[in-house]
């Protein structure tokens, strides 16, 4: 009974902390969605497009993308007439970088600083679109996208009628996040309460460590991984306060996180778009690993530096004092 009450309390905690930050970003995305401003982002970002392998009109997918979800991109790609090459840039840019406000609102809440988590998402997305149309010669014939065509939502009418498909998007998108956390912290209490927790870091240990990142984190990697990150990211806020994890391995996990999140969603939802999905399962997780390992090697190479020069003005004032 207990272990039922402390799951349900931190869901509730959990999910009011994180409705807190997605509802209104959300609502006033929908609402701006309904105006000629993402249409006028999207005409600002048309001309650079072609140095991406791009045309000028794929800017509107990748900017519903980036501010509304990756449904939203998906959307936009399925009305294109693309190649095979076009839709798989877009589909690792957008893997790599979608729902930006939102998400990276809700990792900010563990400290980590927002320019950080969108240099590093867009600056992957940049660099993946560079790397395929420079090295891949193929692709070239138009994208089947499958038994999906692109759905035309009826535009609401009127300000009311705007302001009201905002309020619905919002609540849905609180919703759909509650029946993931409410199950998921519960099972992290059972697991606690059972220490299963500790057995589970021990299994995670390896490809922690093979991060760099402490196994206190292990539950957070998973969550994030499997479910995205923003619900990952408000798992860790539980489990920063609960295991005391430090500022370095919330950066590095929340780095792999923005790489790679929400791997089977987020790799299945590409499917209708006539692309081959287990590359850009792979690019991601790869690109996510590579980026971790890296971030986290100069990190400890600087704090060693900076622990020795610490030890050389310890000794230089002890003998100073003779």
């Amino acid at each position: 009974m207990k272990t039922l009450k402390n799951g349900l309390r931190s869901g509730i905690k959990t999910t009011w902390m994180l409705a807190k930050i997605i509802f209104p970003i959300t609502f006033l995305i929908t609402v701006l969605s309904h105006t000629p401003v993402l249409d006028w982002i999207a005409r600002q970002i048309a001309p650079v497009m072609s140095w991406l392998g791009l045309p000028g009109e794929a800017a509107i997918p990748l900017v519903l993308g980036n501010f509304l979800n990756l449904y939203a991109g998906i959307g936009a790609i399925l009305s294109l007439d693309l190649t095979v090459k076009e839709v798989f840039i877009l589909a690792v840019m957008l893997s790599f970088s979608h729902n930006l406000i939102v998400e990276s609102a809700v990792a900010a809440k563990l400290g980590v600083r927002i320019s950080v988590i969108l240099s590093v998402r867009i600056g992957l997305a940049i660099f993946s679109a560079l790397m395929i149309n420079w090295f891949w010669n193929g692709g070239g014939e138009l994208a089947q996208y499958g038994f999906f065509e692109a759905n035309v939502a009826a535009e609401p009418s009127g300000a009311l009628g705007i302001v009201a498909d905002g309020l619905i998007a919002a609540s849905l998108g609180i919703m759909q996040l509650a029946l993931f956390v409410f199950p998921i912290m519960l099972l992290i209490e059972v697991m606690r309460d059972l220490h299963l927790l500790d057995w589970f870091s021990r299994k995670m240990l390896p490809f922690t460590k093979m991060l760099g990142i402490a196994p206190n984190t292990s539950t957070t990697l998973a969550s994030g991984l499997f479910f995205g990150l923003a619900l990952g990211a408000g798992v860790m806020v539980e489990e920063v306060k609960k295991n005391g994890v430090k500022k370095k391995d919330v950066y590095l996990v929340v780095i792999f996180l923005v790489a790679c999140h929400a791997i089977v969603e987020d790799t299945l939802i590409f499917i209708p778009l006539g692309i081959p999905v287990l590359p850009l399962l792979a690019i991601r997780l790869v690109t996510a690993i590579l980026l971790t390992m890296i971030v986290a090697y100069f990190w400890n190479r600087s704090e060693k530096k900076q622990a020795s020069k610490e030890e050389i003005i310890h000794e230089n004032g002890r003998y100073s004092a003779f």
